[in-house]
């Protein structure tokens, strides 16, 4: 495979699945992770899709390799660990290594899928990505993990189930291909977090009624005020911290939340059915890979799981792969405000107003998505403002960019900038252009290195 800076060049991709969802990164605002990892994500997932056959040559290779990137934004790094070799001593190497091989044998032993494609693929994975940088992503071809900033993130191999959960998006886009916006993609957030929980559940030998359902325990420092990143059994509640604010996540349709940002609210909507295969999972009993676990991956490998499927869609697929257990799920759907039928039976949330344009003389450059879901706005004056130049960028910058084609990717992040009299403008990560890459830098201070 060959080596790629990515913060050099601009390829049109997919937007990508991050782990750190928007929401995070405005209170957590990690140097040069934010940008560099869109710009990664969707450029690679566009390769890969450009070439079918290389699943098939992957598939002769070992099981997975871990790669180090020793702190660059280069893919995939230098090979550090694969199948069947030893430990390297490398904490972060080590980590990715025994958290890919649990996944994998899960897959495998439970549901009897052979890697992500189910055709035996390497599973390749990258570490010690970026400079303190905060976030984990599928990018069509690589799991990419940052070491964190060490002063509100730990490393993101430290919790098994971040790996499963970004090793899932990668499963979901082999089958359903869940569209990473709206409903479709808060379904493919969800999705991930279930298998990241069945992971963490199997490996303790719990049954549902005993799990924690707790997602990226272990990931803050033990100074943030943080049980997880999310919780399945109640969203919403996950942390309650000083700097980072609450848990913005919704469990029931009545909550639903109608947003630009992170690509429709991917990251807070997925509370919805994280929720529904909770209750699923207890309702039914057992180990929950086994039950509710069984179930989901039923439906999203039956074809009755389009791209663009709502909640409603998916609740429908669920009842009817869950054979005797159908009641329970059904239940557990209603539970949350959503009715098992046709993608029309869907509940309407309610529309909320769209935050109105900067002021005259204003810019203002949002940053939305990644793993965490958080929104980050950082508003300037451009006629008294220290950073020179900046009104003759953003006259560059902020044009109107076709994005067609190019649906975002699970936990990438994607960017705003408002300028009054000039529509907004919205780029996912892996198509800003070189000016706007920079205009987001001097403007959040940690946003995409210029191309």
């Amino acid at each position: 495979m060959t080596p790629r800076d990515t913060s050099a060049d601009l390829v049109a991709a997919a937007p990508r699945c991050t782990f750190i969802p928007p929401w995070l990164v405005e209170r957590v605002d990690g140097p040069e992770a934010a940008a560099h990892d869109e710009a990664l994500r969707a450029r690679r997932a566009l390769e890969a899709r450009s070439t079918p056959t290389a699943g098939a040559e992957e598939a002769t290779g070992p099981d997975w390799i871990v790669h180090d990137a020793g702190s660059t934004t280069t893919l995939p790094g230098t090979p550090a660990r694969e199948a069947d070799q030893p430990a390297t001593g490398d904490t972060a190497v080590d980590e990715a290594a025994t958290g890919i091989e649990q996944t994998l044998r899960m897959f495998a032993e439970a549901l009897q899928r052979d890697s992500h494609d189910d055709a035996g693929a390497t599973v390749s994975i990258t570490v010690h990505y970026g400079e303190a940088y905060n976030n984990a992503f599928w990018d069509g071809t690589q799991l990419v993990f940052g070491d964190g900033d060490g002063r509100v993130f730990e490393r993101f191999t430290k919790p098994v189930d971040v790996l499963a959960h970004e090793f899932s998006h990668a499963v979901i886009e082999n089958t359903a291909g869940l569209a990473y916006q709206d409903q479709s993609g808060a379904l493919n957030e969800s999705v991930a977090d279930a298998f990241a929980s069945c992971l963490k559940q199997w490996l303790l030998e719990q049954t549902a009624d005993a799990g924690d359902w707790l997602i990226g325990e272990g990931l803050f420092l033990s100074s943030v005020q943080a049980r997880a990143l999310r919780d399945m059994a109640a969203p919403g509640t996950a942390y309650d911290d000083p700097d980072l604010g609450t848990d913005p996540q919704v469990g029931h349709m009545d909550d639903y939340v109608e947003t630009s940002n992170d690509n429709g609210g991917v990251h807070l909507n997925s509370g919805i059915p994280n929720r529904a295969f909770q209750l699923a999972a207890v309702a039914i009993g057992g180990r929950t890979i086994e039950g509710a676990g069984r179930i989901w991956y039923d439906a999203l490998v039956s074809g009755d799981v389009p791209t663009d499927s709502d909640f409603a869609t998916i609740a429908a697929a669920t009842v009817a792969a869950a054979g005797q257990h159908a009641d329970a799920v059904r239940q557990a759907w209603a539970q949350v405000g959503v009715e098992p039928a046709a993608p029309t039976g869907a509940s309407t949330p309610a529309e909320q107003p769209v935050p109105a344009g900067a002021p005259a003389g204003r810019l203002r450059v949002e940053r939305s998505g990644g793993f965490a879901g958080r929104t980050e706005s950082v508003e300037v004056d451009l006629d008294d403002t220290v950073e020179p130049g900046l009104r003759a960028l953003v006259d560059e910058a902020v044009v109107p960019a076709s994005t067609t084609g190019t649906p975002p990717m699970p936990d990438m992040f994607t960017y705003t900038f408002v300028v009054e009299g000039r529509d907004p403008v919205t780029v996912p990560e892996q198509l800003l252009s070189a000016s706007q890459a920079e205009l987001a830098r001097r403007v959040l201070r940690g946003g995409p290195a210029a191309r």
